[in-house]
């Protein structure tokens, strides 16, 4: 029932890393050592309603390498077929995200296409201000120095603070 009330709605995904203590296996570091950010992170990728209503789906602490658009595919079985997404670059190939147009190699974007990214980086930036919420707590903005067993655990429960700030849950008492 969720899933079809969903659909009515074209959801923002995006993605971010958080630096995490360097591991001690050789085999663990090259897991978790992201080129991008030149540490080892850990990815979390947020799912969220438009106008950055509610926050429908968390993933926490998949390895840093892993590229958004693989994190999403993985995370969109539990998603109906006719779903429709919005994302940045990050998830250019994936058929049922709406992405900006990259600027070709020694060419420009038209002006056409140029206002078309900003009109979808407009109604994106409601992913990017509830990522904020998640990051103003210091345990997952700065490098994460607990187990790391506990890692989606202490996501989790931030992200249901933020739900309760924003006031999306509201608890009966």
């Amino acid at each position: 029932m969720v899933k079809e009330i969903l659909t009515e709605f074209e959801l923002i995904v995006d993605s971010c890393e958080q630096p995490r203590e360097r591991p001690g296996a050789y085999e663990e570091q090259k897991k978790y050592y992201s080129g991008k950010k030149k540490n080892h992170t850990m990815k979390n990728q947020l799912i969220v309603l438009p106008n950055g209503d509610d926050i429908v789906d968390v993933v926490a602490g998949k390895p840093g390498p892993k590229s958004d658009i693989n994190l999403f595919r993985e995370r969109q079985k539990g998603f109906d077929p006719r779903q429709r997404f919005n994302g940045d670059k990050g998830y250019e190939g994936e058929l049922s995200i709406k992405t900006p147009k990259k600027k070709p190699k020694k060419g420009e974007l038209t002006s056409e296409q140029k206002e078309r990214n900003k009109e979808l980086a407009s109604s994106r930036i409601f992913v990017e201000h509830l990522i904020r919420l998640v990051k103003i707590f210091r345990v997952a903005s700065e490098r994460f120095r607990l187990n790391s067993q506990k890692y989606e655990e202490v996501i989790m429960t931030i992200c249901g603070l933020v739900r309760f700030r924003i006031g999306a849950l509201v608890l009966k008492i």
